[in-house]
């Protein structure tokens, strides 16, 4: 886990797929950095634009707002961005480095898919804020609630990005996986609903306190 004057730094928590308020709210109030909203029609946890600035707009300062797109064009990701407020971009498809590049200076993240060591091949040629790192599931961009090997997240931490970790991760395994791979932040949606779109507040609230963890010296 990175440190900090001797102080072991908290892993952020990314809570994805937000669909209403009162989901968001309780993530907030569980302790997530960051919501993401699905900008994605193929997607169970497609929310429209206005929804989702509608949810936005209640939130209070400090909390990511994070627009997640799957080769979507730039014309719709720019409404998203002056419509909703979204100060981050996830992009969870097959854009390229200089598709990435065009929505500057906002913060923006690079999903891949893990299959194998091999998957990280295209990691550094996107210099991204972040890499997030999902499960690699044939056919579907990501949201599946498929674990892959964390020993390639590990691996992964060598190419000199922050480091995401997400696929198949639940109130029960996301502590292991914190001190296994020691992520810049971990990003969960299937792991905390009820059904696709609906969170689960109990597990949220449970899964938030797990990543955490408590804050532990180090070194001295």
């Amino acid at each position: 886990m990175p440190t900090r004057g001797g102080k072991r730094m908290s892993v952020k928590v990314k809570i994805c797929g937000v669909t209403n308020f009162e989901d968001a709210s309780a993530a907030v109030g569980a302790g997530a950095d960051a919501l993401g909203f699905m900008f994605y029609e193929s997607s169970p946890r497609n929310v429209p634009v206005k929804v989702a600035a509608d949810i936005i707009r209640q939130l209070p300062p400090f909390v990511a707002k994070v627009g997640v797109f799957v080769n979507a064009v730039e014309e719709s990701v720019r409404r998203a961005i002056d419509e909703c407020g979204i100060d981050t971009l996830q992009f969870h498809g097959d854009e390229t480095p200089e598709f990435c590049r065009r929505f500057l200076p906002l913060k923006i993240y690079k999903a891949f898919r893990v299959e194998n060591l091999e998957s990280l091949a295209a990691l550094p040629g996107y210099w991204t804020d972040a890499w997030l790192l999902d499960s690699f599931v044939d056919g579907k961009p990501g949201g599946t609630g498929a674990k892959f090997n964390w020993d390639l997240a590990v691996e992964s931490k060598k190419l000199g990005r922050p480091i995401i970790l997400a696929g198949g991760l639940t109130p029960e395994n996301v502590a292991d996986a914190v001190r296994k791979v020691q992520p810049f932040a971990v990003d969960v949606s299937s792991g905390v609903e009820s059904s696709p779109g609906k969170k689960d507040h109990s597990k949220v609230r449970r899964f938030i306190a797990a990543a955490k963890g408590p804050s532990e010296t180090v070194r001295e």
